[in-house]
Formats: C-alpha cells, sequence, structure tokens
C-alpha cells in the first residue's frame, strides 16, 4: 500500500516538512535535549547494518508500510529510552494506552514504569514479568540477543485513523537467557497490531496479538524457569 504523493508543489509552495515523530528514529533522537535519555542516547547503528540485510518485507518510501514501520520504532524507541511519556512525540501521552491479546490496558506512565518488555511479553511459563524491574527486563532480552532483536512490518492490512499491519521480530540466541545457555539458532517470532492514530499520525492506542511462546519457548528450552526479585 502507498501513499498519495503526487508531486504537485511549485517553487511558491513547497511540500510541508514531515512531523518530527514520521521523521525516523535518528531525527527525533537528534532533536532530543541530553536531559531526556534515561541514560546513554540510544545507537541504532546494528540495526542499520543488519535489518536492510535481513529484512524479509521491502517497502517503497513513502508507501504506508515505511511510514507505520518508522513510527512504531520511533515509539519502541522513545519508551525504551525516555523516561517521560511526555517528552514522547510518537504518542498523544494523556491518551495513550496498550494491551496484548486482550489483556488489561496499560496507560503511558505504566510503559514508562516497568517498561515496554514487561507489559508486552507479559506473563508465561518461561517469563514472570511482575518479578522483573523495567531495568532487569532489558538486561534479561539484551543478555540472551547480544546483536540485536529486529523488527520490521509485512504487511498493512488498513488505513488510518485505525491501522492494522502484521509484523516480524527476529535475532540470534546467542547469550545466556536466566541461565539457560544459547543455541545460536535464530529466533522468529510474527503477530498483528491495530494502532488507532490521531489525523496527523501519531498513535493513541496499539493493541497487540501474538503467542509470546515463540520467543520464550525457544529461549528457556521448553523448560519452565524459577525467577527471583531483580537486585
Amino acid at each position: 500500500m502507498t501513499v498519495d504523493v503526487t508531486d504537485t508543489r511549485d517553487d511558491q509552495n513547497p511540500e510541508p516538512e514531515a512531523p518530527l515523530w514520521l521523521q525516523g528514529r535518528e531525527a527525533v533522537i537528534a532533536a532530543a535535549t541530553p536531559d531526556q535519555w534515561r541514560g546513554n542516547v540510544p545507537d541504532y547503528e546494528l540495526s542499520h547494518e543488519v535489518i536492510p540485510r535481513e529484512r524479509v518485507a521491502q517497502h517503497a518510501p513513502g508507501s504506508l508500510e515505511a511510514i507505520v514501520e518508522d513510527l512504531v520504532k520511533v515509539f519502541e524507541m522513545e519508551v525504551s529510552h525516555k523516561a517521560d511519556p511526555a517528552t514522547w512525540l510518537s504518542v498523544v501521552a494523556e491518551q495513550y494506552r496498550g494491551r496484548v491479546n486482550g489483556g488489561v490496558w496499560q496507560d503511558a506512565e505504566e510503559f514508562a514504569r516497568i517498561g515496554s518488555y514487561n507489559i508486552l511479553i507479559g506473563d508465561n511459563p518461561y517469563y514472570e514479568s511482575a518479578n522483573e524491574t523495567f531495568e532487569s527486563s532489558h538486561k534479561i532480552f539484551h543478555t540472551a540477543f547480544p546483536g540485536g532483536f529486529f523488527w520490521e512490518v509485512l504487511e498493512v492490512l488498513s488505513g488510518p485513523p485505525t491501522v492494522s499491519f502484521r509484523w516480524r521480530h527476529w535475532g540470534k540466541y546467542d547469550g545466556e537467557y536466566k541461565g539457560h545457555q544459547p543455541t545460536g539458532e535464530q529466533i522468529e517470532m510474527y503477530g498483528v497490531t491495530i494502532a488507532r492514530v490521531t489525523e496527523d499520525l501519531r498513535i493513541v492506542e496499539l493493541e497487540h496479538f501474538y503467542d509470546n511462546n515463540q520467543l520464550l519457548g525457544p529461549l528457556a528450552h521448553g523448560c519452565p524457569v524459577q525467577h527471583g526479585k531483580a537486585d
């Protein structure tokens, strides 16, 4: 699906520049102030190198798929690296809510407090989100996927204001997962997301549908793990 980009502009009526949250992660990072970050400024050099080589779907610049993919990547970056939802450009923070598989809705403050890993993965025989903090959850999955855990849009099924799309996550299991040794295999998971957006394409609501066993089962080798509270 491609957005109509027929060029009817002239020198006197240039096309308006896209909003910052639609210009990609690097533009949003460049515009942020140092005090907005939880720690170091995020670096996506590895993503720029790996995703073009390993992705399975190619999207034309300006296509709805490309726009949706960039917007969701900005959202993920802001949730992971900006502590204050008021600084998230990709969402309407005071209205935002998200949930997984028809579960409990969580608002922006909750996403910021416990992190997207705990909310989006949730409880499972192989992972108990109630026993993890924002920091511990990020450490667990960054350790399991030291080479990155990448994401792409496969297909957009409906356009704004309610955008539904299929996606793929993937990465190599090269690090330890809660005492389970890595296998080096590539783990893939697939899902569908329904996003409600504003007229200027800021996110108001996200509903994700997927089987988290596609991720956690291989990480734990099919064996439930014991959890303790983070230090």
